[in-house]
Parts: C-alpha cells; structure tokens; sequence
C-alpha cells in the first residue's frame, strides 16, 4: 500500500502557496525527497509524497499514475489547487495524471526532474518489465503523451535536468519543447534531488503565478 511519507501544515499561514505532492521515481520511495521536503516545508510550503507500488517498473505507468489520481482525490477537497513534482520516472506518471486523468484540472504547477520526456537507452535493460517498456525511446506510450504535449502549456510546467545523467541516455531526453527549461551541472542522476542550486529553481517554479491568477 502507498503511504504518506510526510506531511506539513504550512505554519507561515501563507494560502498562496499551494499543497505539493512528489511523485518518486523507479526503485525509489517518498523518503528520497526527505532533503528537498525539508527545504520546500523551511519556505512554507505543505509538502506530501506518494510511494507508487510496485516501484520497479513491472506495472504501466498509467496503472500507477491512477494511484496518483487517487491520492489526490482522497486527501485534497475537489476545489484544491496542488502542484506537482515529479523525479524521474515520477515525472512521466505524472504527465500520464495530468494529460489523460484530468489532472489538468487540479494542478497549477508541474516541476518534473531528470525525467525522461523522450525516453531513456537504459530503459532497453529491463525491456520485460511494462513500465520500462513505456519508458523506451520508441515506446508508443510516449510517443501518444507527446504528441499532445502542448496541453501541458495550460499550467506552469518546469522541466530541470542535468547533462551529466547516466540514468536517461541521452540526458537530452529530459528536454520536452514545452513550458520552461533549465539545466544544472549535476553530476549525477539522483543529486539533482539533493543539489540547492536546482532547489532554488524549483522553489521559484512553485511562487510563479498560476495561469488563470
């Protein structure tokens, strides 16, 4: 079963500053964001995370993105905006959430980091798990969220990656056309959860104005 990592209330009072759900990426747990969570709660923030089961890649990321949807719709009431950050793989559950189970209408903001927007080489590694199979740089699935991936411009999406990853081959793959871009020099797959510089972005990202404000 999934479970709440952690929880804040945001003690600063502050109601502009939106409840934020992580989303892990394979193999990983909530408990990886616990430095960034920190940080984001230090400024106010509300922060949740979600551990998506199975974790490995042998379920489609459309099945776990569901448990996404039903994560939202169970903790937050109907009429709460959130914003999403989504680690790699968690990025591409997160897409799934937002452009094909309504997730539109609940998000403002969607950060997703190191996540393989157009597929990762070493994905090819465990081709027998469904997840990863989705995840393959010729994956169909892909190849359908993005070819209607400007519906992500009705949000402030945030792309941040690093061209030194060796999790997504090529660390290009991070690059989606949409909404803003940036990259870190992160030398490392999952230092881009731990480096301040890319928190610092990312707490930028989240206090931008949503876009009906």
């Amino acid at each position: 079963m999934r479970r709440e990592i952690f929880q804040a209330d945001n003690e600063a009072g502050d109601q502009v500053k939106n409840p934020v759900l992580l989303i892990p990426g394979i193999d990983d747990t909530a408990a990886v964001f616990r430095p960034l969570a920190d940080f984001l709660q230090q400024q106010g923030w509300a922060v949740q995370g979600i551990n998506l089961t199975p974790n490995s890649g042998c379920t489609g990321l459309d099945c776990l993105a569901e448990q996404v949807a039903e994560y939202v719709t169970t903790t937050w009431a109907p009429d709460q905006p959130i914003d999403l950050i989504g680690f790699s793989m968690g990025g591409i559950v997160g897409r799934y959430y937002l452009q094909r189970l309504g997730g539109l209408e609940r998000v403002q903001r969607f950060i997703t980091l190191s996540s393989p927007h157009q597929g990762s080489w070493l994905a090819y590694g465990r081709g027998w798990n469904r997840g990863c199979q989705q995840m393959q740089p010729t994956s169909e699935f892909l190849a359908d969220l993005n070819g209607d991936r400007n519906q992500l411009n009705q949000i402030q999406f945030s792309s941040f990656w690093t061209p030194f990853d060796l999790m997504i081959l090529p660390a290009s793959s991070s690059q989606l056309g949409v909404g803003q871009e940036a990259q870190f020099p992160v030398l490392a797959h999952p230092l881009m959860l731990r480096d301040r510089r890319v928190w610092a972005a990312i707490a930028t990202a989240l206090s931008q104005p949503a876009p009906d404000a």
